[in-house]
This record gives C-alpha cells, sequence and structure tokens, in this order.
C-alpha cells in the first residue's frame, strides 16, 4: 500500500509537509530564534517589522534572573530568558561606561548610560576595563535579524509560527484519537446488534450531526473549561460522529459475509469477532477519515483561536496569530495574517490530499 501511495506525486508532497511540520513541532524550542517560553520576547519598540529587518540588541541581566529549567523541561517549554533586550543603534565607551543610541522608532531615539559593572556577570567586574568592553561587544551585543519579521508586540514571528505548530499538530491527534475511539466503538456497537442499541445511538448521532460543530464545541467548553487540553478535547468529542456512522455502515455489510457467520459456528466472542476479525477489514475508511478528521481540527481549533475561545495568550496559536493582525490586512503590513494563514491552508491542504490518495489506494475497485 505504502509504494503504491508514494507513486502518486501529490501524496509524496503531502507527506513531507506534513513530516516536516511534525518534526517542527518537535524541535520548536531547538529551531526558534527566540526560544523563551512560548517565544514571548517582546521588544516593542520593533513592533510590526517587515521580514527580513535587522536591529542590534543590547543584551541587560535581569535584576532577578529567572530559575534554571533541566533541558528535558526546556525542550518542551522553552528556557526563560536572563536578559531584557534593548534595541539600539550605536554605542560607544567613556571610561567604565557604556552609552547607547536607544531606538525607540525611525528617526526617533535618545541616549541612555550604564555601567559596565551592571551589565557583565560577577565574573568578569573584577578583570579591567578593557576586558570588560571586549566582552560586551562578543556577547551582550549581537545584531538580530528577524527573517519573518515581528508582529505588534515586536514579537519575532517565524518563532512564534514554530512554537505554534505544536497546537495544531497536538489539536490533530488528540482530536482523531478522540474521534476514531468513540467512532470505532459506538458504530462498532450499532453495526453489529442492531436493533435497540442502534436505534438509541443513531438517535444520538442524528441529533449531535444536527448541532453546529462549532456551537457543540462552545457548549463543551463551557462545561469543562476553556484551556490548551480542554480545547482539544472538546473538539475530538464533536468529531467522532461522521466515524461513527462510517464504521456503523461498514459493519453492517461486513456482519453478513460468511467468515463471521463461520465465526460465530466457532462459538467465538461478539467482541472478538468485531475487534479481530470485522474492524481489520475497515482499516481503509478508517484511516482515510482519520486523515480527514485531522484537517478538519486544524481548521476548528484555529477558527475557534480566531474567536477568542480556543487557546489562549500568551501561548501562540497560528489561528490566534491571525486573530491579533487581521486588521493589518488593510494595511502595509498584511504578513503579518497572511503567514500563519499559509501555514494552516498548507497544513490543511497536505492531510486532504494524503486523505484523497489514501482513498485511491485502498479502493478495491482501482
Amino acid at each position: 500500500m505504502i509504494k503504491k501511495l508514494f507513486r502518486k506525486p501529490s501524496a509524496v508532497i503531502a507527506a513531507c509537509i506534513i513530516g516536516l511540520t511534525c518534526l517542527v513541532a518537535i524541535f520548536a524550542y531547538q529551531l526558534s530564534p527566540d526560544s523563551s517560553p512560548y517565544a514571548n520576547r517582546m521588544i516593542v519598540e520593533l513592533g510590526a517589522r517587515q521580514p527580513g529587518f535587522r536591529k542590534q540588541l543590547l543584551y541587560i541581566p535581569k535584576a532577578i534572573p529567572p530559575a534554571k529549567e533541566n533541558r528535558l523541561t526546556a525542550w518542551f517549554t522553552g528556557m526563560p530568558s536572563a536578559f531584557q533586550y534593548l534595541p539600539i543603534n550605536s554605542y560607544w565607551f567613556r571610561e567604565d561606561k557604556i552609552l547607547v543610541s536607544h531606538y525607540i522608532d525611525e528617526d526617533m531615539s535618545d541616549t541612555i548610560t550604564y555601567k559596565l559593572s551592571a551589565l557583565v556577570p560577577s565574573s568578569i567586574q573584577q578583570q579591567s576595563i578593557a576586558a570588560q568592553q571586549t566582552y560586551l561587544q562578543q556577547y551582550q551585543i549581537k545584531k538580530i535579524r528577524f527573517w519573518l519579521g515581528t508582529d505588534r508586540y515586536g514579537r519575532d514571528i517565524l518563532s512564534r509560527l514554530l512554537v505554534g505548530s505544536r497546537v495544531s499538530i497536538a489539536v490533530g491527534f488528540v482530536a482523531v484519537i478522540l474521534s476514531i475511539t468513540i467512532g470505532i466503538i459506538l458504530g462498532s456497537l450499532a453495526g453489529y446488534f442492531r436493533g435497540i442499541i442502534d436505534n438509541a445511538i443513531m438517535w444520538v448521532i442524528n441529533m449531535l450531526w444536527a448541532i453546529p460543530t462549532l456551537l457543540l464545541v462552545f457548549a463543551i467548553t463551557l462545561t469543562i473549561g476553556k484551556g490548551f487540553w480542554e480545547i482539544f478535547i472538546a473538539i475530538g468529542l464533536t468529531m467522532w460522529v461522521s466515524a461513527a456512522r462510517l464504521i456503523r455502515g461498514q459493519i453492517m455489510v461486513l456482519r453478513e459475509m460468511e467468515y463471521v457467520t463461520a465465526a460465530k459456528a466457532l462459538g467465538l466472542s461478539d467482541i472478538r469477532i468485531i475487534f479481530r476479525h470485522i474492524l481489520p477489514n475497515i482499516s481503509g475508511p478508517v484511516m482515510v477519515i482519520a486523515a480527514s478528521n485531522f484537517a478538519t481540527a486544524i481548521l476548528i481549533e484555529a477558527g475557534l483561536s480566531f474567536l477568542g475561545i480556543g487557546v489562549q495568550p500568551p501561548q501562540p496559536s497560528w489561528g490566534l496569530m491571525i486573530k491579533e493582525h487581521y486588521n493589518f490586512l488593510l494595511t502595509d503590513r498584511p504578513f503579518l495574517a497572511i503567514i500563519p494563514g499559509i501555514a494552516i491552508m498548507l497544513l490543511v491542504y497536505a492531510f486532504n490530499i494524503l486523505g484523497n490518495a489514501m482513498r485511491d489506494v485502498l479502493d478495491v475497485r482501482e
């Protein structure tokens, strides 16, 4: 099946996009220029800058340094920065002081003076003034490039885009696992046993099918609360209906097959017949609907975040990034909303194309 799948160029491209996004989600903080938690380093003077913008920054040690995180925690949540960042146009030294031209905006600046001993580590403070100046120039004055520009709060868009990929991948996995699990259980019971069980499950399915997805997610969110995992669970609990209907229909056909009749004659339990003999034969359609649900979950999460009900600030989400900057679409900074929109479009496109390719490969009539 895999060989047939990857004979399709579109499926290869889709798989590469999905694989790359998964890798980015895993190594988000290692790849991000801003590795602070949620990529939330704000430099308000640099708000809404164009892609490729470069600026020199002075790293100023915080009065209270953050607690050190172990490597495993930093891998998943980022590492709090021990510095504040001051954008500067230029700097010069005067004895044991450094004077900087603080960048405020285009054609606007002021001059700030710092003592060298207040900026360098304690181990360097005991050394000569020349050594302190050299240390500052090498390690605490750096020219930073913002490859995709900055948002309205001066945060690096590339970093927030990379960290935000975790939300889209996570919501897809959680929603697919929940929807497919519930769909398999209820669809199997309805399709195999029929009668009262089928009528009761189909009544629930038809009731939920009549409620718009967003309204249903709103109701579940108000019940279990807003949060990172809560919104994922809410989306997953609304997407099992289509999976259950598909699985029910497939099992209604397969339960009449001769091998199921033979299994019943051998005295096998109904649960064993369902999970060992019927479900493996409908794995193809289940995989297709899983890919479709993955794409749908990403779109729902983006829509909820855009409405302010999904992932909450400062955690980055592609939908939330669009919400924060959609009013820039009519200005000379439309990329602030367009960039996360393109990311959503590419990932959803990839899952839809992969789902269509799987449907074609698994179709026995081909």
